[in-house]
């Protein structure tokens, strides 16, 4: 029987590819920020909503937030920001591609947090999945880039491959600090409590609204102008924010049933979805490096969700 988390990851992943063919259209008309921005301040509202008919139409009890909540709510928010930056800085310096290659490391420095700060361990199938779908994930990375491997190995101590391997170290504490507020509001396996649906709910609304709020502030103090363009641009940037906030609802609940690492080894299945439509709607051409890495990452999958 397939495990609850193994759909909802990959329905997942397919909406933040949702998402982010949006927001590269949104790029068009808004800044990095203002686009980024409109994913939660469109989102927000979705989540509110989401978690309003949790409540009223199922019947699920309101979470008791505590301290361990609020604590770590707030360090994977600012964490995920932090990331995100860090992508962002990477494009202004001439060999990016390194950096960026070097951030895909999120999913193993995920592995790693979640066993210091949750226990989570993973065991030796999963251990290969995560690493046959890392060389995948950095195949697919280099193949793009015409970045060579000799490069790669050799350039990891390179400030943009520190800032890389930095931004995949935020990314990963951000994810693991979303499953530790998720599951300080109850045990989702238990039966007891607000259950799995509320609590990935509930945390995520806190997060978006924290974030949207900090956003919101910053955008006043150093691009004002970007709050008017997000009004003006409603149409896809609302369209944005729905893609955003239900593809966050798949991940905060896949978190809160499963092992950080796991689901966002699994979620490397957007590259999957990318490869297709390139191939079938695009009809773009594939070097032998590329299907490789693709072949790589879907091996890596195939081996978690069976192991």
């Amino acid at each position: 029987m397939i495990e609850l988390w193994i759909p909802v990851t990959i329905f997942a992943a397919f909406c933040q590819n949702l998402r982010s063919a949006v927001q590269k259209h949104l790029k068009g008309v808004l800044s990095n920020t203002g686009a980024t921005f409109s994913r939660f301040g469109y989102g927000f509202p979705v989540l509110v909503a989401y978690v309003l008919a949790l409540h009223h139409g199922a019947g699920m009890e309101w979470p008791e937030p505590n301290l361990r909540f609020v604590l770590y709510g707030l360090l994977g928010g600012l964490t995920q920001i932090g990331a995100t930056f860090c992508l962002v800085w990477l494009f202004s310096f001439r060999d990016f591609a390194v950096g960026t290659t070097y951030s895909k490391t999120e999913t193993v420095q995920a592995a790693l947090f979640g066993l210091i700060i949750l226990g989570d361990g993973v065991g030796l199938a999963g251990a290969v999945a995560i690493f046959v779908s890392l060389i995948g994930v950095m195949l697919l990375s280099t193949a793009k880039s015409d970045l060579e491997w000799r490069r790669l190995w050799l350039g990891w101590t390179e400030k943009t491959a520190l800032i890389g391997i930095f931004s995949g170290t935020l990314f990963g504490v951000s994810a693991v600090a979303f499953r530790a507020a998720s599951l300080s509001l109850g045990d989702p396996g238990s039966g007891e409590g607000p259950g799995f649906l509320m609590q990935a709910g509930f945390t995520l609304a806190f997060v978006i609204m924290a974030q949207t709020a900090g956003m919101a502030l910053w955008m006043v103090w150093r691009e004002p102008g970007q709050l008017a363009a997000v009004l003006r641009s409603w149409r896809w940037a609302s369209l944005a924010g729905f893609a955003g906030a239900v593809s966050s609802i798949g991940w905060f609940t896949a978190m809160t049933l499963q092992n950080v690492a796991y689901v966002r080894a699994l979620g490397q299945i957007e590259l999957v979805f990318t490869f297709a439509a390139g191939i079938l709607i695009f009809k773009e051409r594939s070097s032998r490096l590329e299907i490789t890495g693709i072949l790589l990452v879907v091996a890596g999958i195939l081996i978690l969700v069976s192991g």
